[in-house]
C-alpha cells in the first residue's frame, strides 16, 4: 500500500493545522507549538487553522487565523513572556526584558487588533462578504474578534500583576486555561470569549468561506485563463466567480518542506496548482544570492502556460520554466558543448542532445547541483535516464525536488517501465510521498465519459512507497451538462460542426480563449483549423514544436499529446470514431482519450465520423 505522509493527512475528528505542524516545528516556539497541539485537541474539525501565513493585500503575519462558519474569524498573538519579562504594561505599549535591556513593543492585543483589522479591511473590499444594508451596511457580514494567548504566565499571575488594567481579561487564554484537561466546549468558550459579537442563529455558507480564503490568501487562488488579479490596487474590482485550492490542496501545498517529495494525483486533482504554488513560494522567499528555480515538463505547450503565468507574476528572472528538450539545448550552449547536426530526424536530434548532456555531466563539463529547487510536472513523460539527470541539478544544499506524476496519463510508452522505481533515478521520497484521488477539474458527467473509455486503465493500483501507483480517480460531485456526443459522416463535417458549436458557446458568454479544439492527428487539425477560418472565428493551431500563446483570446487547435497539463473550460473533442486506427494500441489510444476529454472543465463536445472501436463505445 503506498504510504501517505500524517504531515498530509487530515484527521476527521479534528482540526488539522495549515500547514501540517510537523513542518512548522522549525520556526515554532514552543509556546506556540503547545498551542497549536491544543487547537488541534480541542477544536473540532469544522474549525480551519493557520499558523503564521501571509494575509491579505499587505501580507501580515498573524500568529494563528482561526475560521469557522457559526462563530466567525479570530486573529490569536501568541507570547512566551514570563511574568518578570514584563516590566511595566499600558493599553498601548509593554515594557519588556529581553537580555537585559528594556524594550518597548506594541501591547500585545493591539498587536493582534492590528493583524485583525489588516484582515478585515480586505475581506470588506468584497461585497459578497458584507451587509449590503441597513445600519451594518458595508460591515463584514460575520462577527471577528481578536486575543492573546500567555503561554507561560498562569491567570493567577496575570490577576495578580493588575495585567487586567492592560488587557481586558476575557480577551487572553493563560498558560494553565490552554493546558487544562477540561472538556473542548470550555476551551472553545474561552475563544468565543474573544468576539464581540455572536453571529446568532446565521451560518457561513461554503461559497462564502471559499470568498474568506480567497481575500485573505492570494496564494491560493486558482487563476482562470483571464487575467491575473492584481492584489496591490485596492479598486480592482473582485469577481464574481471565483475559485480557490481546497483545503487538502492547501494543506499539501504549504506543507512541502525542502527534500524529495513526489506527488501521485490524478487529472485534475491540482498538481500543476500545487506545483505551482510550491516555485511561488520557493521565488519569494529567494535571495540575490540564491540559485534559480527550475520547472520542468516534456510537453512545450505546458511549459509556456507555466512561463506565462510566472511572467505575469513578476517571478520569470527567478523561476526558469521549460520543457525537457529545450532545457538540454540551453544547457548544451551555455556550457558550450557541441550540438547535435541540423540533418538529423527530429526524434534523434532530441535523443543525441539529451545524451550529450548526460555525458557532460558525467564529464563535469556541465555543473550539477545548478537549482535551489527542480519541480518536474507531468513525470510520468519522462524516462528513467532523464529524471536520474535532472535529479543531479538540485544544490545539495536544500536537496528541494518535487515530482507530479499520474500513470494512467502516461501516454508515451517509452517512459513506462515495470521495473521503475524512484529510488533507482535517485529520488529519495520515501515518506515523502502523497496521493491525490479527487478530480476537481471535471465535472462528473465529462469524468464518467472519459471513464467509458478508459475504465481499463482505472482500476487502482497500490504499489509500495517508492512504486509508481494507478490512481483511480474520484469525482469531486461536480454537476454539469452532459457531453454532447455527435456521430457525423465524415471528417470535413466533424469540424463543419464543430466550428458552429464553438460559436454558439462564444454566445453563451465563452470566450474564444476559453476553448480549445483538441485532435488524434494533424489532418483532423488541418480540416478544423480550415472549418473556422471558413467561419471567421479566431484560432491558433499548435503544430509540431510551434510557437504556442495560451493568453491570447484565441481558440487554440492542438493536438491530444500537445494538450497534456493544460485545462479549457469548452472542449471539442475531434477524431474519436477514428481511434484506434488499426495496428495502434488500444490501451495507448485510450490513455490519450483520457487525457484529451479530462481537459474539458465544463463543457465537452465529442464528434466522430469513423467506425474504429471508441466511436461505437461512445454510442448509448
Amino acid at each position: 500500500m503506498m504510504h501517505v505522509t500524517n504531515e498530509n493527512t487530515c484527521n476527521l475528528m479534528m482540526a488539522s493545522l495549515i500547514p501540517a505542524i510537523g513542518t512548522c516545528l522549525p520556526r515554532m516556539t514552543s509556546g506556540e507549538r503547545r498551542l497549536a497541539e491544543r487547537l488541534e485537541q480541542k477544536l473540532d474539525d469544522d474549525y480551519l487553522l493557520w499558523y503564521d501565513v501571509p494575509v491579505g493585500p499587505k501580507q501580515s503575519h498573524p500568529d494563528f487565523v482561526i475560521l469557522h462558519p457559526r462563530r466567525g474569524l479570530l486573529i490569536l498573538e501568541t507570547k512566551d513572556w514570563k511574568l518578570e519579562t514584563i516590566q511595566q504594561a499600558t493599553r498601548q505599549a509593554w515594557d519588556i526584558l529581553v537580555d537585559g535591556k528594556i524594550k518597548v513593543v506594541m501591547s500585545p492585543l493591539a498587536q493582534a487588533r492590528f493583524c485583525a483589522t489588516q484582515v478585515v479591511n480586505a475581506l470588506q473590499r468584497d461585497p459578497q462578504l458584507v451587509h449590503s444594508d441597513g445600519r451594518h451596511q458595508g460591515k463584514l457580514a460575520f462577527p471577528w474578534g481578536h486575543g492573546v494567548v500567555f503561554t507561560r504566565i498562569t491567570r493567577r499571575q496575570f490577576d495578580a500583576a493588575g495585567l487586567g488594567e492592560a488587557i481586558e481579561p476575557h480577551y487572553v487564554i493563560c498558560q494553565d486555561e490552554m493546558l487544562e484537561s477540561a472538556e473542548p466546549e470550555a476551551f472553545q468558550q474561552r475563544l468565543w470569549n474573544m468576539f464581540p459579537h455572536s453571529f446568532g442563529g446565521k451560518m457561513m455558507s461554503l461559497p462564502q468561506l471559499d470568498r474568506v480564503r480567497w481575500n485573505m490568501f492570494p496564494q491560493v487562488r486558482v487563476q482562470t485563463q483571464g487575467a491575473l488579479f492584481d492584489d496591490n490596487d485596492p479598486d480592482t474590482e473582485i469577481p464574481d466567480m471565483l475559485r480557490v485550492m481546497d483545503l487538502q490542496q492547501e494543506q499539501l501545498a504549504r506543507s512541502l518542506g525542502d527534500g524529495h517529495r513526489v506527488i501521485h494525483g490524478v487529472a485534475g486533482s491540482g498538481k500543476t496548482m500545487i506545483l505551482g504554488y510550491r516555485a511561488e513560494f520557493l521565488a519569494k522567499a529567494h535571495t540575490q544570492a540564491s540559485k534559480p528555480i527550475l520547472i520542468l515538463c516534456y510537453n512545450e505547450p505546458l511549459a509556456v502556460k507555466l512561463a506565462s503565468v510566472m511572467e505575469a507574476k513578476g517571478l520569470s528572472a527567478r523561476v526558469h520554466a521549460r520543457h525537457f528538450h529545450k532545457w538540454c539545448r540551453d544547457q548544451l550552449v551555455a556550457f558550450g558543448q557541441t550540438l547535435p547536426a541540423n540533418h538529423l530526424p527530429v526524434g534523434e536530434k532530441m535523443d543525441e542532445m539529451v545524451l550529450r548532456v548526460i555525458h557532460g555531466v558525467d564529464r563535469r563539463h556541465i555543473p550539477g547541483g545548478q537549482y535551489q529547487a527542480v519541480l518536474i510536472d507531468e513525470g510520468h513523460d519522462f524516462q528513467p535516464e532523464w529524471l536520474r539527470l535532472v535529479t543531479q541539478m538540485v544544490d545539495p544544499a536544500t536537496n528541494s525536488l518535487l515530482v507530479l506524476y499520474d500513470d494512467a496519463q502516461s501516454i508515451y510508452e517509452r517512459a513506462r517501465s515495470k521495473q521503475f522505481s524512484f529510488k533507482s533515478v535517485g529520488i529519495q521520497a520515501q515518506g515523502r510521498t502523497t496521493i491525490l484521488k479527487i478530480n476537481y477539474r471535471n465535472t462528473r458527467q465529462i469524468l464518467q465519459t472519459a471513464s467509458l473509455i478508459a475504465a481499463d486503465l482505472l482500476t487502482a493500483d497500490d504499489k509500495d512507497d517508492d512504486g509508481i501507483p494507478l490512481v483511480k480517480p474520484i469525482s469531486c460531485g461536480r454537476d454539469g451538462q452532459a457531453p454532447l456526443i455527435i456521430r457525423l459522416p465524415s471528417l470535413r463535417d466533424e469540424a463543419l460542426k464543430v466550428a458552429e458549436l464553438l460559436a454558439a458557446a462564444h454566445q453563451e458568454g465563452h470566450a474564444w480563449g476559453d476553448m480549445a479544439v483538441i485532435c488524434r492527428r494533424y489532418d483532423e487539425m488541418d480540416a478544423c483549423a480550415h472549418a473556422l477560418n471558413h467561419a471567421r472565428l479566431p484560432h491558433q493551431v499548435r503544430r509540431g514544436s510551434g510557437s504556442f500563446h495560451p493568453n491570447e483570446n484565441t481558440i487554440k487547435v492542438l493536438t491530444m499529446h500537445a494538450s497534456k497539463g493544460l485545462e479549457f473550460p469548452v472542449v471539442a473533442l475531434v477524431g474519436v470514431g477514428r481511434m484506434p486506427a488499426a495496428g495502434e494500441d488500444e490501451r495507448d489510444e485510450a490513455r490519450l482519450f483520457y487525457v484529451g476529454a479530462t481537459r474539458a472543465m465544463h463543457k465537452l463536445m465529442v464528434t466522430a465520423s469513423g467506425s474504429a472501436n471508441f466511436g461505437k463505445r461512445l454510442e448509448p
